[in-house]
């Protein structure tokens, strides 16, 4: 039986800019936005079903076992960006020209997460040395196979499978054993509390990034993924070639940017710098054309 949740956005919010311009979702026959996902503190996995009423209303319903559903409803919205307030967003632009172009192009789009770090971590060690495309067909095969499938709105939705079932994993068709072994301690991690948003969120981003990159198999740019797209971290800025190549083009700059430049740029984007960051990468792919990392 599923609950009912609402939620007033703090700050501008269009869901149908969320599903166009990233993805892909399931959604429903109306067009209401699906998610199936494990529930951090991992005793069980959940669906919610997303609608916006109104610019300033969304409704949802959470099929959850355990007594989970607020847990599942709030883990949802963050990974929207919706537990942010997005109320300054639009002052960054008055601010920043070039960000403003992208809001405005873009509907003011927030950031889309991982479900949690544990997915992104998972998502993002998979995507080494594969395609996005290689990386999703092998998440959603590993969902349907292994993790809870769930029914919602007469519409059945496929989690991932939560740590400790990937931790029992042995072997998965088309995941080398190198990548089994980094999921092992990917899953480890999690069910020891690394891979926690509001661990993630509490600790300072330097620390936060060290912790994470002790997991085996995450590097520097992988730790990064985990701590800002996993933990969402909304006013932090990443240290890697996509961003570095944005700027440059959409700032105008001979060459590539120093991390220490485009910190010197983002000061504009504050407490929203990796919402900024996000806005330049769609841009990157849409319109330059400049394939980005999973």
């Amino acid at each position: 039986m599923a609950t009912g949740f609402s939620f007033t956005p703090q700050g501008p919010f269009d869901l149908s800019a969320t599903c166009e311009y990233f993805g892909p979702w399931e959604t429903s026959q109306d067009g209401a936005l699906l998610a199936a996902f494990p529930v951090e503190g991992w005793e069980g996995s959940a669906a919610v079903c997303l609608r916006q009423a109104s610019p300033t209303l969304l409704e949802g319903e959470v099929v959850a076992g355990g007594g989970q559903e607020e847990r599942a409803w709030r883990q949802l919205l963050a990974t929207l960006s919706l537990d942010v307030d997005g109320s300054a967003f639009p002052d960054v632009g008055k601010r920043d020209p070039v960000i403003r172009r992208l809001q405005d192009g873009y509907r003011l789009l927030r950031p889309v997460c991982f479900y949690s770090p544990y997915e992104a971590a998972v998502g993002l060690i998979l995507g080494q040395r594969s395609s996005i495309a290689q990386q999703r067909r092998v998440r959603t095969a590993m969902s349907e196979e292994l993790g809870e499938t769930i029914d919602i709105g007469g519409t059945r939705v496929s989690a991932f499978p939560p740590p400790a079932v990937l931790r029992s994993m042995s072997a998965f068709k088309g995941v080398p054993a190198e990548k089994i072994r980094r999921l092992h301690a990917t899953a480890d991690a999690a069910l020891a509390g690394v891979l926690d948003r509001r661990h993630l969120r509490s600790t300072p981003y330097a620390e936060a990034l060290a912790q994470v990159r002790e997991i085996h198999g995450v590097g520097e740019w992988t730790a990064q993924g985990i701590v800002l797209r996993g933990a969402n971290l909304a006013d932090e800025v990443s240290d890697d070639h996509v961003t570095k190549r944005a700027v440059q083009v959409a700032y105008g700059l001979r060459a590539s940017p120093s991390h220490e430049q485009v910190l010197e740029i983002a000061e504009q984007w504050r407490p929203y710098r990796m919402w900024a960051a996000v806005l330049l990468h769609v841009w990157l792919r849409r319109e330059v054309g400049v394939r980005l990392p999973a």
